[in-house]
């Protein structure tokens, strides 16, 4: 079970940027640094993939509203990311069956998720850029933080990703009532636009 705290922790932080995971997971592996990083995630074409996606997402999920989309697109990417992390970690380490590694790394990857689609639509209550950049760099530097610790001491790393998502779950539910507030706002909207579109068309 050596492998199980790592492949938690990186199924926790792809439910929060899996294309962060991906890149640092890769490059601790291509220099060196892991021995525990598989072969597929070190290739060029995949770090290349993962460094430009991760500069998407970087812009996007600093953009008020935009945030909030790009987690919903990701509502699937996030924990097969999760999923296939864990698995490919599992089949390197060999102490762990990969299909029980992929149901850990995704159901962490999915939860994480979550709690920061939630915590995004109560930013965006109040909807100044300020708010959102300072929530995605805390994040980033977060994930950079947690998976650069788990490479060397993974179970601290896990008990930390642990606790990060306790309080990740304690605050969205704190933060129900502005949720459901954002989420009135978007039907709203949507509401708005279908009365010019059929106003138009009349």
């Amino acid at each position: 079970m050596s492998a199980l705290p790592l492949i938690f922790t990186a199924g926790w932080a792809s439910g929060v940027n899996a294309y962060a995971v991906v890149l640092l997971l890769g490059l601790f592996g291509r220099f060196g640094f892991a021995d525990s990083v598989p072969e597929a995630l070190q290739r060029t074409d995949v770090l290349i993939a993962a460094a430009v996606l991760f500069l998407v997402e970087a812009v996007a999920d600093k953009i008020p509203y935009l945030d909030s989309f790009w987690d919903a697109v990701h509502t699937v990417v996030r924990p097969i990311a999760g999923a296939v992390v864990a698995a490919l970690l599992a089949g390197q380490d060999g102490s762990l069956p990969e299909l029980a590694a992929g149901a850990v790394g995704g159901t962490a990857a999915l939860v994480s998720h979550l709690v920061k689609a939630g915590t995004r639509m109560a930013v965006n209550t109040s909807p100044e850029p300020a708010s959102n950049i300072v929530v995605s760099t805390a994040e980033d530097v977060t994930v950079a933080g947690v998976v650069t610790l788990a490479v060397f001491h993974p179970l601290a790393a896990a008990v930390i990703a642990a606790v990060l998502l306790l309080v990740g779950v304690t605050v969205v539910y704190f933060c129900a009532s502005r949720i459901r507030r954002y989420l009135r706002r978007r039907r709203a909207r949507r509401a708005e636009r279908t009365g010019s579109r059929a106003l138009v068309a009349k």
